[in-house]
């Protein structure tokens, strides 16, 4: 499978909670941080809840 590249570019402050746990789940806590992972349907659906608060890039 491919990977994806995840970067947090926005804050979760004043975001619901279901946004700031899928937040967590993916692995980012910092503004710019930068996560790697394989490009699976449940990956993709937590993207799809966040897709406002990170930039997503194939690798």
């Amino acid at each position: 499978m491919a990977k994806i590249r995840v970067t947090k570019i926005r804050s979760v402050i004043k975001r619901p909670e279901n946004q700031k746990r899928t937040m967590e789940a993916l692995g980012l806590r910092k503004i710019g941080q930068t996560v790697e992972h394989e490009d699976n349907p449940s990956i993709q659906g937590m993207i799809k809840t966040v897709n406002h608060l990170v930039s997503v890039e194939t690798v």
